[in-house]
């Protein structure tokens, strides 16, 4: 989302937002040195509030609720994302204190552009409203751009954000991207929405799997976790996705469906209950071996909701899915014979050249299972 701050000493309305290679700031406006500066610092507020509101529509979009019925989450997302239209005049024309009372909209985006119209009229600076007109439009088109998969401009800021579904374009992009380099380029963290990166990443993991369980023997749904006995690596979140693969859960399904779940525990819910009873039951089988209360309560809180970072889903799972990748090659590396040894050569350049050649064997290797199987990914 995009954050609004207030320079106090340059009087002046300024717009923040990250990108995937750092935070990048505009000014929108300079105000007169008798401006109210709570007043500006109540807008600045409330377009944050608005930005995050307008945001969330991509992050959870009616396309990955359940049902589209009347009432339900995936009615409320849809029409949260048709009052995009409605925020221009609700910012013009707000709703203003009537015989001690007010009308509130139930539309979260809504009631923050009427939030916002009742700061510009507090403030009562028509260039400043002009200018937080053009910028409120300019936020919603770079929402618009995200949703169709297109993230340049202002729009860059959805490679910072976990969204429960993921655009095809967008899956295609990372896709390429791997294929050009499959340990992961940093192109799938400053250009790609990061759970379509992620889902060509679960795709290019099952692909390297497969590649290095012919040589060592062992099952695809293995090889990271063995992987981590040569390097420390997060092998858990990685094992998890190959063995949904494994079962013949689509990358996209797999991945998504990690995302959504860790989203929804972000929000304070608990999407799984059978699964969190399964895992009481299993800690309540451990904690009768131990007669110490401190390692039973270690126990309990040891217990995870989610495999993933709640605060950064997707990202993190991509960042896990890539380590994945490497350890495949870790193990292939391991069992592979290569005959690229040379007497002359230093021990150092020797195992640089061994390990250029081992990297390159491996992509090349990895690249031709993931387009025997393509259609896995589509």
């Amino acid at each position: 989302m995009t954050r609004y701050c207030v320079d106090p000493v340059r009087r002046e309305l300024i717009a923040t937002w990250g990108t995937g290679q750092g935070e990048l700031a505009t000014r929108l406006a300079a105000v007169p040195a008798d401006t109210d500066l709570g007043g500006l610092s109540r807008l600045a507020a409330t377009l944050t509030q608005l930005s995050t509101a307008a945001w969330r529509t991509y992050t959870h979009p009616a396309s990955a609720a359940d049902s589209l019925e009347v009432n339900s989450e995936g009615w409320r997302r849809e029409q949260e994302r048709k009052a995009f239209d409605d925020v221009a005049q609700a910012m013009a024309e707000p709703n203003l204190p009537q015989g001690g009372s007010m009308v509130v909209q139930y539309s979260p985006l809504l009631e923050n552009a009427h939030r916002v119209g009742r700061a510009l009229v507090a403030l009562d600076n028509p260039e400043l409203t002009q200018a937080v007109n053009a910028e409120t439009a300019a936020e919603l088109a770079a929402v618009e751009s995200a949703e169709l998969g297109d993230l340049t401009g202002r729009a860059q800021q959805a490679v910072l954000l976990s969204r429960e579904d993921a655009s095809p374009a967008q899956v295609a992009a990372a896709d390429r991207l791997l294929e050009e380099d499959p340990f992961g380029p940093a192109e799938l963290f400053s250009d790609i929405d990061p759970t379509a990166a992620a889902v060509a990443a679960a795709h290019w993991l099952y692909a390297a799997a497969e590649a290095v369980s012919e040589v060592s023997g062992y099952a695809p749904t293995e090889v990271v976790a063995q992987a981590d006995n040569i390097e420390a690596l997060p092998h858990h979140t990685p094992t998890l996705v190959l063995e949904l693969l494994d079962d013949g859960t689509s990358p996209f399904d797999a991945v998504t469906g990690l995302v959504r779940h860790a989203m929804r525990v972000a929000d304070g819910m608990l999407p799984d209950p059978a699964t969190f009873r399964e895992q009481l039951d299993e800690a309540e089988e451990m904690i009768a071996e131990y007669t110490d209360d401190a390692e039973s309560d270690a126990v309990l809180t040891g217990i995870r909701l989610t495999p993933l970072d709640p605060r950064r889903p997707a990202r993190d799972l991509l960042e896990d899915l890539l380590a994945g990748i490497r350890g495949c090659w870790l193990l292939h590396n391991e069992y592979a014979e290569l005959d690229d040894e040379d007497e002359e050569e230093s021990d150092d350049e020797s195992a640089e050249r061994h390990q250029h050649h081992s990297r390159a064997e491996f992509a090349a290797l990895i690249r031709a299972v993931a387009a025997e199987h393509r259609d896995r990914l589509i």
